[in-house]
């Protein structure tokens, strides 16, 4: 019975999708409009006049005529000396108004400006010795006293100290570098009494940083 009724159902619906396909191809009528195809359509160009804004004039500067360049129009004649040219604010050919001119030159019309060099600048402080400078040259030389303590005990050696000389060639200050603790102090009081000649720099006495040794040997 259900293998009976599955089967009136398959043929049933396959008469009802057959008379649907079968009424559409038969079906008489107008066919619909097509839609009208949208074309592109160019733009034409349409010529606006648009007023630019006048520049605005400012003031006028002065024209000032140089007499360096060559004449564009033939002179009239030949104007007449005033005898004032040397003044200043007075211009004439060849002069600058306002610029006094200096010494006579090869070339008529100018005037040679000497520009002096300016000095080197001054140093701020000590410097330190250098090849470039000329060395100072010591003039009295004080020997250290050797401590008697460092004697005894056969303390012997080499102390190098850094000293500060002003331009006048004295010793303004001494710092140890290398020390030996006995002799450091009978170092320091001997070179504080050296005296040199000013080191010089561009021909100028300068202050400078220098490094000095003193020896101290047992005989």
């Amino acid at each position: 019975m259900r293998r009976s009724f599955t089967l009136f159902s398959i043929v049933v619906h396959a008469i009802v999708i057959t008379a649907a396909l079968i009424a559409q191809v038969l079906a008489v009528g107008t066919l619909p409009t097509p839609h009208q195809p949208v074309l592109y359509e160019a733009a034409s160009v349409v010529p606006i006049d648009v007023q630019l804004p006048k520049p605005r004039i400012g003031p006028t500067a002065p024209q000032t005529t140089s007499y360096s360049t060559a004449p564009t129009e033939a002179p009239d004649g030949v104007n007449a000396e005033t005898e004032r040219e040397h003044e200043r604010g007075v211009s004439a050919p060849g002069l600058i108004p306002g610029v006094e001119s200096g010494p006579p030159s090869n070339i008529e019309g100018v005037g040679m400006v000497s520009i002096l060099p300016s000095p080197p600048p001054e140093p701020a402080g000590p410097i330190r010795l250098h090849s470039g400078m000329k060395a100072p040259v010591k003039t009295t030389d004080v020997a250290p006293v050797y401590p008697i303590i460092a004697k005894n005990a056969h303390v012997k050696g080499v102390v190098i100290l850094e000293a500060v000389l002003n331009a006048q060639g004295g010793v303004e200050s001494v710092r140890v570098l290398r020390s030996v603790p006995l002799l450091d102090q009978a170092a320091v009081d001997a070179v504080q009494q050296w005296r040199f000649t000013p080191a010089l720099l561009n021909g100028q006495p300068v202050p400078v940083v220098m490094t000095v040794t003193v020896n101290f040997t047992l005989q």
